[in-house]
């Protein structure tokens, strides 16, 4: 098996997770494209069903995909004993991800005064998928199925959810590109796309840019990526973009036109082993943003802390 699941206890959690996505951008793959096998759309699932979030999402899809997982729940060793499961002899965990904050007293190197600092500490705790798994509720092992779905009935869903997102939009040329001194999204026509679904990941991907403006979130890349700061939105962007489509099954897969970008992102994950968490971390509140505009929320838990790993 290809992927490195055993590789020195000694490595950060950070580091890992970079190492591998480089493997994958080396060979030409974008880990966070999701296969769907004919599965149901989703993010990763924690045991009690809610979704992952940010760099958890496109690991644990990378992990399943390499390891031919098809179940999207994952769980402590612990969590699956309680559930009536065991966890099959020789199988590997996997590490999943969280940020823990300390806060300690300190003096002002200025005025002496004693204060206080928040720090936060990139933590790891080991989980296994539900396929890992023998005597779990069938539940965790949701069956491959083929659903028929009206197109009429689809696209009026995706046309209603897009058409609540405030966004200044023209139907221009065939390049899709967001203008941040205009606060405009420019897409071409509709029919010129294989598909509405087509069209609509690729408005997604603009619309992804769309939430960076300073009226919005804010997201001003410069001062964490200096000059890499275009790719590093490139990458925001389609990790956002990647996450609106396991909420909204949409197929962002075909967005070739973005592949020259993996030289440009091989380089910021070689410079920079946390690259690709801050980027997961600001696509999440892209999409989040997006997914509250066009009315679909979605329950997302935060990371667990210490107490919560031993359930």
């Amino acid at each position: 098996m290809a992927f490195r699941k055993s590789q020195s206890g000694g490595q950060s959690p950070a580091a890992r997770i970079t190492q591998e996505i480089i493997a994958r951008l080396e060979a030409g793959t974008r880990p966070w494209i999701k296969p769907w096998r004919g599965l149901p759309v989703s993010r990763p699932l924690r045991a009690c069903g809610t979704p992952y979030r940010g760099m958890n999402v496109f690991w644990l899809w990378m992990v399943a995909d390499m390891c031919g997982y098809a179940s999207p729940f994952w769980m402590t060793f612990n969590q699956a004993n309680k559930l009536g499961g065991q966890v099959r002899k020789g199988e590997k965990s996997t590490i999943a991800i969280f940020y823990k904050s300390y806060v300690r007293e300190v003096e002002s190197a200025e005025s002496g005064e004693p204060g206080v600092e928040t720090r936060r500490l990139l933590k790891a705790y080991p989980v296994f998928n539900a396929d890992q798994v023998d005597g779990l509720p069938a539940r965790f092992h949701p069956a491959a199925a083929i659903e028929i779905v009206e197109p009429e009935g689809r696209k009026r869903e995706l046309d209603a959810f897009f058409a609540r997102i405030p966004a200044a939009l023209r139907h221009q040329g065939d390049g899709a590109y967001y203008e941040p001194v205009a606060d405009r999204i420019t897409m071409p026509p509709p029919h010129l796309f294989s598909g509405f679904d087509h069209y609509y990941a690729t408005l997604a991907h603009e619309l992804s840019h769309w939430t960076g403006h300073s009226s919005r979130l804010g997201r001003d890349l410069r001062n964490r990526f200096g000059s890499a700061a275009y790719a590093a939105e490139e990458l925001v962007a389609e990790l956002s973009s990647a996450m609106l489509g396991a909420e909204l099954g949409l197929p962002v897969a075909h967005l070739d036109s973005h592949a020259s970008y993996i030289d440009h992102w091989l380089k910021l994950l070689r410079d920079d082993d946390r690259a690709v968490l801050t980027a997961a971390a600001r696509a999440e509140e892209a999409s989040s943003l997006l997914l509250k505009l066009g009315g679909r929320e979605t329950a997302v838990a935060e990371e667990p802390g210490d107490d919560a790993l031993a359930a």
